[in-house]
């Protein structure tokens, strides 16, 4: 039976290199041991390629102001940007990288660049760079060396936060840019440790949501001061529990923050927070299951939710006034 297991490994891990030869049976390499495994016709090879072999594609972002998109296509072996032009218009290839591009994101207000991500080698070791839409021109905004992480546009669109290790090669300092002009790089807070992330800046820009994270159980949201790097624990540290929190965004209003977390709860509920007296309210107390993404509209004036319900998506919208109750969840005429 070991023998039978070892050789549908040895199979697999063949056809998914997709090593092809002459002879009617496939080779196997010299760095590969083959004990009591028979031969592997070429044609079986061949036919297992199919489900080795595929391909998906997902939007990364919407122009500001015109019906495009940026979507991520894996083509031989590396995903790339491509940008479709009107609903149901053919892909046109932006990116050709032997690396895999990752996260492209248009310039929020004018869409006249993007921003993405990718690495060398495979290394993980990801710079963040500008494509310029009507030259195609590509433009190192990062040091090419350290470890950086795109983070969220600021509102006004003319800065972006994101996290670098330049400066010690392990933690993840946050530094803010405007990737119109590279010279602009600044290190705005020197942080230590490798789990902190920006996620949303206040609507005025003078504050920036950080999230530090210790484990898959354990994170902390911090409020940073946007021009100085000053920050402010908004949830304390407890020895006896350990909370996960994520996704935290500010209102419209920047008087308080939506996020998700599992305090008091096994689920991961969705929380509204006043910033000015810290307390919070459950908006989804009602639902036992956990809250997986969520979205504010343009107006603030409604939230858009997922929940995972025995591994199916379940969607729905409330009031986002609606801070002293929770939502109504499937009661509500938003519900699908």
């Amino acid at each position: 039976m070991r023998k039978q297991f070892a050789g549908i490994i040895l199979f697999l891990s063949l056809a998914g290199l997709g090593i092809a030869q002459d002879t009617s049976n496939l080779t196997v390499p010299p760095g590969i041991v083959s004990d009591g495994v028979p031969k592997i016709p070429m044609s079986l090879v061949e036919v297992a390629g199919r489900y080795n072999e595929n391909r998906s594609t997902f939007v990364t972002d919407w122009h500001p102001q015109r019906r495009e998109m940026i979507i991520g296509t894996r083509f031989a072996n590396t995903y790339q940007a491509h940008l479709v032009k009107m609903p149901a218009g053919a892909r046109t290839q932006l990116t050709f990288s032997p690396e895999p591009v990752y996260g492209g994101r248009f310039q929020p207000t004018k869409g006249d660049y993007m921003i993405f991500q990718k690495d060398v080698g495979g290394g993980e070791w990801y710079q963040l760079f500008r494509y310029d839409m009507a030259t195609s021109d590509i433009t190192l905004l990062t040091d090419g060396k350290s470890r950086n992480l795109g983070g969220p546009w600021s509102t006004q669109g003319d800065r972006l936060a994101y996290t670098s290790t330049r400066r010690t090669g392990q933690d993840t300092d946050v530094w803010v840019i405007n990737p119109a002009d590279p010279k602009s790089d600044r290190l705005l807070a020197r942080l230590n440790g490798g789990g902190w992330e920006p996620q949303d800046w206040s609507p005025d820009d003078s504050k920036i949501l950080v999230l530090e994270g210790i484990s898959v159980n354990e994170t902390y949201m911090w409020l940073m001061d946007a021009a100085t790097g000053e920050k402010a624990e908004l949830t304390p540290r407890n020895a006896q529990e350990k909370i996960a929190y994520s996704n935290p965004r500010f209102s419209k209003d920047g008087k308080g923050i939506y996020f998700t977390s599992d305090k008091d709860s096994e689920f991961q509920r969705l929380v509204y927070m006043d910033l000015a007296t810290k307390q919070t309210r459950v908006l989804t107390g009602g639902i036992s299951w956990d809250v997986d993404e969520f979205a504010l509209s343009w107006d603030g004036k409604k939230i858009a939710f997922l929940t995972n319900e025995d591994g199916d998506s379940v969607s729905c919208i409330c009031s986002t006034p609606n801070r002293d109750g929770n939502c109504p969840h499937r009661n509500c005429p938003w519900a699908w």
